[in-house]
């Protein structure tokens, strides 16, 4: 339970005793002095919270301000309680709020006795006070009192939201599973958008069907029907911006699981496509993932498999380029935009492209053989061309070493002429050449 001095909301435990407290607020008032020295009164015209004691020098005084604490929310109305009970709920609201969980209770029960007292008969303000110390045993593990406090509230308030849902967690932790499950499910009755409630359907569900078999619905209370007059009553009141927000960040949380599961399926339909030979099909289900999800590398590599089947080399070559952006050492996408070179017929591009395949992975087989075909594909074109060809059509890409971006076709169809087989054969006779004139 509570601890059995009363401390002042939000501050530490001092010496002081009751009758030292100032009437009516939430703070104390003077102090123990220390080492046998007399306690100090304070002066006449000394504010509260201000006390003098004897300085260590001289026999002079020092006069010491406390901070000021803020007690405005004591005096805030509560529904139609009277304000001394007022406070002690607002009091009770202050404590929990910081975790003092056995004053708040105190101060609940304070409230509660004093509505006897007075014999004030507000059933709403009753079952929130109810509700509130049926909270605090909830946090202090009581959950046998808290369910006798949350049945006062109910018997007060029928279908009030908090005492079900505080009803349900302790039964649950109780191990009471079916009083739980039919406690949750009449609070999604009242408002569905309670998580909490839907998680631990969920999680209830799985116990009950392990505890009493495939016919566990069988053997459950009978859960109650909310009214409909009820229920609107519920969604009609207004809700706290705390609500709002939580609300708020549950919507946003099932949007995105939304979507994700959205995407999740179309690329699995993508991937399915593409396993079938249906490419265009299969590119407009990556078109909606990339709409989704414009930062995923994977998507725009796989989109650049159905663009090359599609002879759409431009832009294949566009997304291996958005893929190595985002990946600057992905294999796939050096190779696929190497496919969209060669069908673009830059072939000197599609070799480089290619020779960085390799040089992350020396075993990448495919590139070694598609090398071969490049340089094959090159040699041929310098053959074909005449040395009238001023320059090799500009190179798409930037990721080029200098001795390719410097590559002249003139040369080239020297060094192709004389029988070279390779593009690095080609190029380090040309670059041994430019280094005899000199650069």
């Amino acid at each position: 339970m509570g601890n059995a001095q009363e401390k002042p909301p939000g501050g530490g435990g001092g010496a002081a005793s009751a009758d030292q407290a100032t009437a009516g607020s939430g703070t104390r008032s003077g102090g123990g002095s220390s080492g046998g020295k007399p306690h100090m009164a304070p002066e006449k015209g000394a504010v509260n919270g201000t006390q003098r004691e004897n300085s260590p020098a001289g026999g002079q005084e020092k006069k010491e301000d406390s901070p000021a604490v803020d007690t405005s929310y004591l005096d805030a109305p509560a529904g139609a309680l009277p304000p001394h009970l007022a406070r002690l709920k607002n009091e009770g609201n202050h404590l929990f709020k910081h975790g003092q969980f056995g004053d708040a209770l105190e101060k609940y029960t304070q409230a509660i006795e004093g509505c006897a007292e007075a014999g004030i008969d507000s059933p709403e303000d009753l079952c929130i006070l109810y509700s509130n110390r049926a909270a605090c045993y909830l946090k202090e593990g009581n959950s046998t009192d808290c369910i006798q406090d949350c049945n006062k509230a109910l018997e007060l308030q029928p279908y009030s939201l908090k005492p079900l849902l505080r009803r349900a967690m302790a039964y649950e932790s109780l191990e009471r599973y079916r009083k739980a499950y039919v406690d949750y499910k009449t609070v999604l009755q009242l408002d569905t958008g309670i998580q909490a409630a839907h998680d631990s359907i969920h999680r209830l569900t799985k116990m009950l069907i392990e505890q009493d078999g495939p016919e566990w619905r069988q053997k459950l209370p009978e859960i109650p029907v909310v009214p409909l007059s009820v229920q609107l009553q519920h969604r009609e009141k207004p809700i706290s911006i705390e609500q709002a927000q939580a609300r708020a960040a549950r919507a946003a949380q099932e949007e995105a699981r939304r979507k994700e599961a959205h995407f999740t399926l179309l690329k699995q339909e993508g991937n399915s496509l593409v396993k079938k030979g249906h490419f265009q099909e299969a590119l407009e289900k990556y078109s909606e993932c990339l709409a989704i999800k414009p930062d995923e590398c994977a998507l725009h590599t796989n989109r650049a498999i159905c663009l090359l089947k599609l002879n759409r080399f431009e832009e294949a070559r566009q997304d291996c380029d958005s893929a190595l952006h985002l990946e600057p050492n992905n294999k796939k996408a050096f190779y696929r935009r190497a496919l969209a070179f060669k069908g673009l017929q830059d072939y000197l591009s599609a070799s480089s492209d290619l020779q960085e395949v390799l040089r992350l992975d020396p075993n990448v087989r495919e590139a070694e053989q598609e090398l071969e075909v490049v340089t094959g594909l090159l040699r041929q074109s310098l053959m074909d061309n005449t040395v009238h060809t001023p320059r090799v059509k500009q190179v798409h890409h930037v990721a080029l070493s200098p001795s390719i971006t410097r590559f002249n076709f003139h040369c080239s169809c020297h060094y192709a002429t004389q029988g070279y087989k390779t593009i690095l054969e080609v190029q380090s006779l040309y670059a041994r050449r430019r280094g005899s004139e000199g650069g």
